[in-house]
């Protein structure tokens, strides 16, 4: 009802829940907004002080989405920290979810649309996942609400988006990625904890829906399989098949263009890695993919990054030869993050009670989609490998797909859309060859 001018369809949290000690300065405006609107018992100076001056720039309504993002992720944790684990997920948390519907309000119109809602899908089962790939909620919750998040380019019109201290991915996705994401996520879940976390396979972190001026957008968080400090300077997409999977020029003349099949055998590319590291990588990849077959999954690529050491270094020197000469650079000054630097809180904290990394060295908690080169390899390298595109099921539409280019190309060649098997077969049999 309303309160206040304020008119809520479900009241949020007391501000002392809001405003939790990790809000971040971009979080902690909302907080401390919310703090000044939610009813009468909460305005009170000892309150007002406990919050951080706002330092950094707000989103502005152009970009609501974002701070709807930010807002929604921050109000959905602190609901769950007050909720106990439960001891283990039952059928229903596959299909609940959490919303909240927010209606004229009067808190910091410039960074939120005066109506918005926010949904998440099986809010339990994230939770756990969470859990399971050792991210801590509140950290979760810093990386993505500390800063805004960065937009990063991704074809087909979908927004792709990294945290600020690029460990996440939000990417948004279509209703029926949604449907998708439900239909495997019990078999997902099932496996994520047979294989105790130890898997390719993309992370899962969360799953929502937020409305904004009638248009309803979906999201999902996943752990980001590059480095959050390491430069990918390289970078593969390969599915196995030689047929329209060469880079188009237009990628090709992109800073870091997204490389395929043909061009990874044209540019006679390698992986080089131990002995140990091939054979630990190729047990995973052939349980994981043998998990995506009993499930009718295909067109699944690996996504195969590369870092080089040694032109790491060379950038470094040049950025600091750089800084020196425009007169920035101080002695003992810090490295600035995305180099070898480090994000205050969040996911990759607590690298900071450590000795600081080197020149391609790794955090394997942090990264860990990351494998270092062989000692005996031409150049020094850190490879970054995983599957992504794993929301692809034989259907109907697959089959008509395979029958048009089986009649266009023949029935022995290399098309993308074969059966589940054939694509597995086919794929393990190309990655094997990547290596050295």
């Amino acid at each position: 009802r309303p309160r206040d001018g304020i008119s809520w369809s479900l009241l949020p949290l007391p501000a002392a829940r809001l405003s939790g000690g990790r809000w971040g300065l971009w979080g902690a405006g909302f907080a401390a907004a919310m703090a000044a609107s939610v009813g009468p018992g909460t305005r009170t100076k000892t309150k007002k002080k406990h919050f951080v001056p706002q330092r950094v720039k707000v989103l502005r309504s152009s970009d609501p989405l974002l701070g709807v993002l930010s807002w929604g992720i921050n109000h959905q944790i602190n609901e769950l920290s007050q909720v106990p684990q439960p001891v283990m997920l039952l059928p229903d948390d596959f299909k609940a979810n959490s919303k909240i519907k927010v209606n004229n309000h009067l808190f910091n119109r410039e960074s939120l649309p005066s109506h918005f809602k926010f949904k998440e899908y099986c809010p339990q089962v994230f939770r756990n996942l969470r859990e399971r790939f050792n991210i801590d909620d509140q950290d979760y919750q810093v990386s993505l609400t500390r800063s805004p998040p960065t937009y990063e380019t991704e074809g087909g019109g979908r927004c792709f988006l990294l945290s600020y201290d690029r460990t996440l991915v939000i990417k948004e996705i279509s209703s029926e990625d949604v449907a998708d994401v439900h239909s495997l996520l019990s078999h997902y879940h099932q496996y994520i904890v047979k294989c105790h976390g130890s898997t390719l396979l993309p992370q899962f972190l969360g799953m929502y829906r937020l409305s904004v001026d009638n248009e309803e957008s979906y999201m999902v968080v996943m752990r980001n399989m590059f480095s959050h400090r390491l430069t990918v300077h390289r970078k593969y997409d390969l599915k196995g098949s030689l047929v329209s999977r060469e880079a188009s020029d237009k990628e090709k003349g992109k800073e870091l263009p997204t490389l395929k099949d043909i061009d990874f055998l044209n540019m006679n590319q390698k992986v080089y890695i131990s002995e140990e590291s091939k054979k630990d990588f190729m047990e995973k990849l052939k349980r994981d993919v043998e998990f995506l077959g009993q499930l009718k999954i295909m067109d699944y690529s690996l996504l195969l990054g590369i870092h080089d050491v040694q032109r790491a270094e060379q950038e470094e020197d040049e950025d600091v030869k750089e800084e020196e000469e425009d007169g920035e650079g101080e002695p003992g000054g810090t490295a600035s993050v995305g180099s070898y630097g480090t994000s205050p809180e969040g996911i990759g904290s607590y690298l900071n009670s450590h000795k600081p990394l080197g020149p391609g060295d790794f955090d394997p908690y942090i990264d860990v989609y990351a494998i270092k080169s062989a000692e005996n390899s031409p150049q020094k390298e850190v490879y970054f490998m995983g599957l992504i595109d794993i929301l692809t099921q034989y259907d109907a539409k697959k089959k008509a797909a395979h029958a048009a280019k089986t009649v266009k190309h023949g029935a022995g060649a290399e098309i993308s859309t074969v059966h589940p098997e054939q694509y597995a077969k086919r794929f393990l049999d190309f990655v094997t060859n990547v290596f050295a």
